[in-house]
């Protein structure tokens, strides 16, 4: 099942990447990550955790300043997974932040469904299949085209399921091809 994950991921992005070269500016960026598990106490994930993202071009508003950053988000789509680790799909928006020509930030949420446990069994509890998610990037302009970023994310049911909410949380580093 990892591996076919794995794959599709590969194939998702190769094929989003193929649309946006004859689509025109439906893909924006493309980003490839490795992060680690934050492991609270209840915390049973373990080990590398991959992820493939792809950013659809940003909204376009008339606005200027923080009023443009905050009507121009970008729709994210992703999946992470790792050997040992819960594999997940999940949608949101993300909001790119200028600090400076070569420094930016970026938050964003969502929803994600995964595969984990849900009450019982190895691993952490997750009390239903769909969670919420948020996530947060500090990043560097690399070149024109290519971006590095310190990345984290955050999933759980945010107390709304009946059963357990032990969450999972990740840290780690990603590559960004914009487009």
């Amino acid at each position: 099942m990892k591996v076919f994950l794995a794959a599709a991921l590969m194939a998702a992005s190769y094929g989003l990447y193929a649309s946006s070269v004859t689509a025109g500016d439906l893909v924006d960026e493309v980003r490839l990550g490795a992060s680690g598990v934050i492991a609270g106490k209840a915390a049973k994930d373990k080990g590398v955790v991959g992820s493939a993202e792809v950013f659809i071009a940003p909204f376009h508003s008339s606005q200027t300043g923080v009023a443009k950053v905050l009507l121009e988000p970008r729709v994210q789509v992703g999946v992470s997974g790792g050997a040992d680790a819960t594999d997940q799909a999940y949608l949101g928006l993300n909001w790119h932040l200028p600090i400076t020509d070569t420094f930016f930030a970026e938050v964003g949420a969502g929803g994600t469904v995964h595969n984990g446990n849900l009450d019982s069994g190895t691993g952490p509890l997750l009390g239903c299949r769909f969670l919420f998610r948020e996530h947060a990037a500090l990043g560097m302009q690399v070149s024109e085209k290519v971006r590095v970023m310190a990345t984290v994310d955050h999933s759980s049911n945010a107390g709304l399921c009946d059963g357990p909410n032990d969450g999972l949380t990740h840290a780690g580093l990603a590559v960004g091809v914009k487009f």
